[in-house]
C-alpha cells in the first residue's frame, strides 16, 4: 500500500515571475564559452603541430621536437615540449607561441582555403609564428607577408567554419 497522495502544489505568480528573472539574470552572466580555434592536430597522434615545440621557434629558430614526458593540454590538443621553461612560457603566453590561424597555411587562407600547414616550413614574423604548405607559399609570404596577414584574418572566421572545427 502507497502513502495518501499529496496535493500538488501550485507556483504563485510571484513565485513563477521570480524564477523567470533569476533564470534571466543566470543566463547573462554565465555565457556559453566561446569556441577554440580549430588547430590542426595530427590524426595520429592528437599532437598539435606533430610533437614539435611551439617554443622552440622563437628560442632556438628552428623547429625542435617536443618530450612525451612535457606535455601540456590545452586548445583541444596535446602541446609537447623540449624542456620545463618552454612549458612555462607557453602557459604564461599561449597566444603568442601557438602557430597563427592554429598552424593553417595563411597563404591558402588568404585564397579562402584550410590547409594545414608543414612544421618543417615556418616562419616568425612580426614575433608570431606561421607554418606553410609548402616553400612557395612561405616565399609569397615572405614577399608581402603584411597583405597576406590582414587578408587572411579578415578570411580566418569564414575559413575556420568550412573546416569543421
Amino acid at each position: 500500500m502507497t502513502g495518501a497522495r499529496q496535493p500538488e502544489k501550485s507556483c504563485s505568480p510571484r513565485g513563477w515571475l521570480f524564477g523567470l528573472v533569476l533564470a534571466s539574470f543566470s543566463a547573462l552572466y554565465h555565457p556559453v564559452a566561446a569556441a577554440e580555434p580549430p588547430i590542426v592536430i595530427d590524426s595520429d597522434s592528437g599532437l598539435a603541430i606533430s610533437g614539435t615545440d611551439p617554443v622552440a621557434y622563437f628560442s632556438d629558430r628552428k623547429p625542435v621536437f617536443g618530450r612525451s614526458d612535457l606535455e601540456l593540454s590545452r586548445f583541444g590538443t596535446i602541446w609537447r615540449f623540449r624542456n620545463p621553461g618552454n612549458r612555462a612560457a607557453f602557459i604564461e603566453n599561449p597566444e603568442i607561441y601557438m602557430p597563427q590561424f592554429g598552424g593553417y597555411d595563411p597563404v591558402a587562407i588568404e585564397r579562402g582555403r584550410a590547409v594545414p600547414g608543414h612544421p618543417l616550413i615556418w616562419s616568425v614574423t612580426n614575433d608570431r609564428l606561421y607554418l606553410f604548405y609548402s616553400e612557395a607559399d612561405r616565399a609569397a609570404f615572405l614577399a608581402d607577408s603584411e597583405r597576406i596577414i590582414a587578408a587572411a584574418q579578415r578570411k580566418w572566421p569564414e575559413v575556420a567554419r568550412a573546416a569543421g572545427r
